[in-house]
């Protein structure tokens, strides 16, 4: 395979490579996520999105678990109410544990209280991975920038590797989303996707897209124009509909 030509302004390349495959030469570049090097040679270990950045190379892995890891901030589900806090699902082979002291700010006496009236099975919440053993001992805590319990919306699940794409630069496609379809979403980096609004069948299927095409260039211009495509058929409908009248 040739090799992958860096991009100006640390953009992505959407080119997919196989395992083994020549990514480029190391140059003195920090090598990491799914890349290593033999000599000065840098190659794939995944199948996978190289990433040539100034000072590193990497490759986005396009499958594959999430792994927890410190300060992601993640939409977890309460499966279980516990004496002393809840476990969570974290859509990842580890289960994660909370903490009565990392979930509430008040007072609790666990001897007196029923905890599920803070967090019962089934709840959703957004909240930040606060720690991470070797042993990938898992705990979350709501004492994050944005931590809450989210009520009603859908869940939906993307491979995790492709939130970064998800969101975008400085969160301009997760943005797009949002403004298009009038909808609230909130997106783990554990590829937990959380979406409430009227419009929430648009905002899912922008969203798969966004998962499915992820390595394609030009994929803003063609979520944007899907999603205009949507508004001028509501324009269309509202029109007729105010012709009847």
């Amino acid at each position: 395979m040739a090799e992958v030509k860096e991009e100006s302004k640390d953009e992505e390349v959407r080119k997919i490579v196989l395992p083994g495959d020549f990514i480029a030469d190391k140059a003195g570049k920090k090598v990491w996520g799914g890349a290593y090097f033999e000599g000065e040679k840098v190659y794939s270990k995944v199948l996978g999105m190289p990433r040539i950045k100034e000072n590193e190379i990497s490759v986005i892995p396009l499958s594959g678990n999430y792994i927890p890891r410190i300060d992601n901030r993640i939409i977890g589900v309460i499966s279980s109410v516990e004496v002393s806090g809840w476990m969570v699902d974290i859509n990842s082979p580890y289960s994660a544990f909370m903490p009565v002291g990392e979930g509430v700010d008040e007072f609790v006496d666990r001897d007196r209280t029923d905890i599920s009236r803070f967090f019962d099975v089934g709840d959703a919440i957004f909240c930040k991975v606060s720690k991470v053993t070797k042993d990938k001992t898992v705990r979350v805590s709501m004492r994050g920038l944005g931590a809450r319990k989210l009520y009603g919306g859908i869940m939906i699940k993307v491979t995790p590797s492709k939130v970064p794409r998800l969101i975008g630069r400085g969160g301009s496609m997760i943005n797009l989303i949002k403004s298009r379809t009038d909808c609230v979403i909130y997106t783990g980096q554990n590829g937990v996707v959380w979406i409430r609004g009227e419009n929430k069948a648009k905002a899912i299927e922008a969203v798969l897209m966004v998962e499915k095409e992820s390595h394609i260039n030009g994929l803003t211009e063609k979520i944007e124009k899907m999603l205009s495509e949507e508004d001028d058929k509501k324009s269309e409908k509202k029109g007729e509909d105010d012709g009847k009248d």
